[in-house]
């Protein structure tokens, strides 16, 4: 090394090196709650993402804890009110409470019931919603009542049975619904997906053997390994009555872009999607979907972005119940300090998945 870079690193300040400093140059909002900074100069300290004008690095500490920062002498910032919950924070419970209303309600509320419970505006109510869940107030209200059909289907008596536990009022109003909830008939569903099609075939890519999976509705299942005849017996007992049919030259072509997608993540993979799952599971799969190539998240990331912050474990169950690999990016979750973590198809596969999307 030589004698000026020497120099120039000595003359470079703690706080500068200090991974922190550069959150807070970036005024990083998903930094907010892990560490606090204080300015010297002003006696006050702030959250990462303080819109006030940026400090002088020699003049800046930092804290674990608000308290910690009151504790040295530091008053809060009365611009990004550090001592209060975050707005996004205040906003996460609003809609989880949002959340739990459509869940415990008898009929879906309303635009207007939900948004005036939230002291919001529709507008706002319906666009912070959808910011922190991924989907609207009616799409996570029709998953939901999803999830309760599936759930009361596999457990009642009857079909008539499982429709009014489910809360439908009539068996007209819950047909209308029924194939878009099921993507079968109900009485289908109760037998195991009995006279439905699901196409599929098995390729190869540099991750081992892929199988592609299709119903009338969209691709619902993107498994991978190294065995291909484990990949079918995966599909048989996902679909245990349905009509499994070998893909045709055709199809072939539809594994062939799912292949070119593992292979060059670039190329985007814009198609439909069969998502089968809880209402939960379904909130966290659209949250992976709005992960970029290239970027990751944390499974508290996550779960504070659909609304549940404390849910880290269930979101961490949802990626583990994703049945779409890929298609549904749950590789792109990595655990707080960026270590990759579990992944349902081996964790060698999830590491060259990202390697692959860093190098596009």
């Amino acid at each position: 090394m030589s004698a000026l870079v020497e120099m120039d690193l000595k003359m470079e300040l703690p706080t500068e090196l200090d991974p922190r400093w550069a959150r807070v140059a970036a005024r990083d909002r998903s930094a907010d709650g892990e560490f606090f900074y204080s300015v010297r100069t002003t006696g006050v300290y702030c959250r990462p993402s303080c819109a006030s004008r940026l400090a002088n690095p020699k003049n800046v500490g930092f804290h674990a804890t608000a308290a910690e920062a009151e504790a040295a002498g530091f008053r809060p910032c009365k611009r990004c009110k550090p001592d209060q919950s975050s707005r996004d924070e205040q906003y996460a419970a609003t809609i989880a409470e949002a959340c739990r209303t459509i869940e415990t309600a008898e009929e879906a509320p309303s635009l207007a019931e939900l948004a005036e419970a939230a002291g919001l505006s529709t507008f706002h109510f319906h666009r912070v919603f959808k910011a922190v869940t991924g989907v609207t107030p009616k799409e996570y209200a029709m998953a939901h009542r999803a999830s309760r059909v599936r759930d009361q289907l596999s457990r009642s008596a009857s079909v008539t049975e499982a429709i009014y536990d489910s809360g439908f009022n009539s068996n007209s109003r819950f047909y209308e619904k029924s194939d878009h909830m099921l993507g079968m008939t109900p009485s289908d569903f109760r037998a195991g997906g009995a006279n439905n099609d699901i196409r599929f075939a098995v390729g190869e890519c540099s991750l081992g053997s892929i199988l592609v999976a299709t119903s009338a509705k969209g691709i619902c299942a993107i498994l991978m390994g190294d065995d291909p005849d484990v990949l079918v017996r995966n599909l048989q007992d996902r679909f245990p009555r349905a009509n499994l049919i070998g893909g045709d030259a055709e199809f072939e072509q539809l594994v062939a872009r799912v292949v070119g997608f593992v292979e060059a993540p670039a190329i985007g993979l814009e198609l439909p999607l069969d998502l089968r799952g809880t209402a939960f599971q379904q909130r966290v799969w659209l949250a992976l979907r709005e992960i970029p190539a290239g970027k990751t998240a944390s499974y508290a990331d996550i779960a504070r972005r659909i609304g549940s912050p404390k849910a880290v474990r269930g979101v961490a169950q949802a990626c583990a119940a994703n049945a779409l690999a890929v298609a549904i990016p749950c590789h792109r979750v990595v655990r707080s300090d960026g270590a990759l973590s579990g992944y349902r198809w081996g964790v060698e596969r999830k590491r060259a998945l990202l390697d692959r999307e860093n190098a596009a």
